[in-house]
């Protein structure tokens, strides 16, 4: 009788070793799995942190797309961070300069890293930066106030059914980061 309730007792741990392992590569796999689940479905509009090379375009004039730009901070982050302009009526094809205005809140310098991210995501492939502060780190003095511009273009290709897009910077303090590497 204790040779068979061994005998389960084995097979019940080979069981649950299975479950741990297979519970280990699926969160192993997690963020593979979520690329490709955002690159299907157009979610989290991640766009690239290099500059588009500025092309031509044929101005579509027949055709406005609104552009909205909000900020944040990353909670840490000791910043004053706003867009300038909030909201802007666009031509797709034709390129456009924003500005952004950043306030570092302390008393010591700060490095910090603004990162985007475009709203509907699969508008992002359509959405092309020839000019960002987010594709360097921004230094800040003390109570320093910095203007910084983002020159875009929206490709004429942007479907139709896309009305208004959203561009989403939230700035984080990489000051300890970049010091400690």
């Amino acid at each position: 009788m204790s040779e068979v309730i061994e005998q389960k007792n084995i097979k019940l741990v080979k069981k649950l070793l299975l479950v741990v392992l297979a519970m280990f590569g699926f969160g192993y796999a997690l963020v593979p799995i979520y690329d490709v689940f955002c690159d299907i479905t157009g979610l989290n509009g991640k766009v690239e942190l290099s500059a588009a090379n500025e092309g031509q375009y044929e101005i579509d004039t027949g055709r406005e797309v609104t552009v909205e730009f909000i900020t944040s901070l990353n909670e840490t982050t000791p910043m004053k961070f706003r867009a300038i302009t909030k909201k802007l009526k666009i031509h797709p094809g034709k390129y456009y300069t924003v500005d952004f205005l950043a306030e570092n809140s302390t008393d010591r310098p700060m490095i910090a890293q603004a990162i985007p991210s475009i709203s509907p995501g699969a508008a992002a492939e359509y959405f092309h930066k020839t000019e960002c502060f987010c594709f360097t780190e921004q230094k800040f003095a003390a109570h320093e106030s910095k203007t910084m511009p983002v020159r875009f273009v929206v490709d004429p290709e942007l479907p139709e059914r896309y009305k208004t897009i959203t561009l989403a910077y939230t700035f984080f303090d990489n000051t300890d980061k970049t010091v400690k590497n």
